[in-house]
């Protein structure tokens, strides 16, 4: 199989930009912000391009990462920050200026704008340490491993989330991460990827999200309707117990994505939302599409999956699973374009695109 391999994102070094921060911090010429393009919902809306267009930085402490946000002109400068390192507690605390609004203990993205993260050189982890987007748009995550983000125990970070957003955000592409945990809630873990309370417009693409109790949700509580218009593409979720993710209200587009071990359910489509699930491959799960453990069931368009080895519970009143033989029960209609895998690819494709530190590859639609 051959796969596409985006061009590395290249640029020189030309002098030191920032001084007395924690990490080096240097400053390269205006370039690309991000290695491709957004793809999905984070398209639409007047579509995602990161810090496109301005400066870019380099960074190996989290304390570098807020500098760098700090240290622009205004809240909306473009940029973009390279990461390369382990960012921690230790090296992360709170910058001040006018241009952010940061925190210690977690990387803090809140009411800025036009700003890229991307994962450069050895690689980057944010290793106990969530990235929190909040009342913030045009943001691109691409290249970086979360991992061990807790809620509970020592340390804690960012609600126990590996990458959160909340309260008006709109316009996020996060892109080959990899994103895990070390158990479920009773380990002080939450979720992988967490959108509430007004957010829309993003993409989630050639990811692995893995080893957590809970995927990640869509809207915080059955009448926290605002959140939609949510496209998950050729990402992994392996061994997770449930919220593939878990979706209240609003819209959202899966497709060509790889499921594995899911242990109790999958696609939670409840409070009225609506599913599109296209092209994916579920494998060794339990009931990987439905309504779950609520009587306000949601919707799902299905297309073109393989259910390999998958087991349905029977319907009661507060599950009812979409199998064993899924049918639609809406219809939806993106209004982007978009080329589908065939699903009996899609793990092999996805095993060799999805994650931090596989090149940025993509499909390039053959297996």
């Amino acid at each position: 199989m051959n796969m596409r391999v985006a061009p590395r994102f290249r640029a020189a070094l030309v002098t030191v930009a920032l001084a007395a921060v924690t990490g080096a911090v240097v400053s390269v010429p205006p370039a690309s912000a991000a290695v491709g393009a957004a793809t999905g919902y984070a398209t639409q809306n007047g579509g995602t391009t990161g810090g496109a267009g301005g400066q870019t930085v380099r960074a190996t402490t989290g304390t570098a990462i807020h500098q760098a946000l700090c240290g622009r002109a205004s809240s909306s400068t473009p940029i973009t920050i390279e990461v390369e390192g382990t960012i921690n507690h230790g090296n992360t605390s709170k910058v001040s200026g006018a241009s952010c609004n940061t925190a210690a203990g977690l990387i803090e993205l809140k009411q800025i704008s036009n700003v890229t993260i991307l994962g450069v050189g050895g690689g980057a982890v944010f290793d106990q340490l969530g990235i929190h987007i909040r009342e913030s748009s045009n943001i691109i995550i691409q290249n970086v491993t979360v991992r061990n983000v807790k809620k509970s125990g020592s340390p804690t970070s960012n609600g126990g989330d590996a990458i959160g957003m909340e309260r008006n955000v709109r316009n996020i592409w996060v892109d080959h991460t990899t994103l895990e945990a070390s158990g479920g809630e009773a380990e002080g873990f939450d979720g992988l990827f967490d959108l509430k309370d007004n957010t829309q417009y993003v993409t989630l693409s050639y990811s692995v999200l893995r080893n957590s109790g809970r995927g990640g949700l869509v809207g915080s509580s059955e009448s926290e309707l605002s959140n939609s218009f949510i496209t998950y593409h050729h990402n992994r979720y392996e061994n997770i117990d449930s919220r593939t993710p878990l979706l209240r209200g609003g819209v959202a587009h899966m497709y060509n994505n790889h499921y594995v071990r899911l242990n109790e359910s999958g696609i939670n489509s409840r409070a009225g939302a609506r599913a599109k699930v296209d092209n994916n491959y579920f494998e060794d799960s339990k009931d990987v599409l439905g309504t779950f453990y609520t009587d306000t069931v949601g919707y799902w368009q299905v297309g073109g999956n393989t259910f390999d080895n998958v087991t349905w519970s029977a319907p009661g009143s507060q599950n009812k699973p979409a199998g064993p033989n899924p049918q639609s029960t809406t219809t939806i209609a993106v209004p982007y374009s978009y080329s589908l895998d065939g699903a009996a690819c899609v793990p092999s494709i996805v095993s060799r695109t999805a994650g931090a530190g596989k090149g940025l590859q993509v499909s390039n639609g053959s297996c």
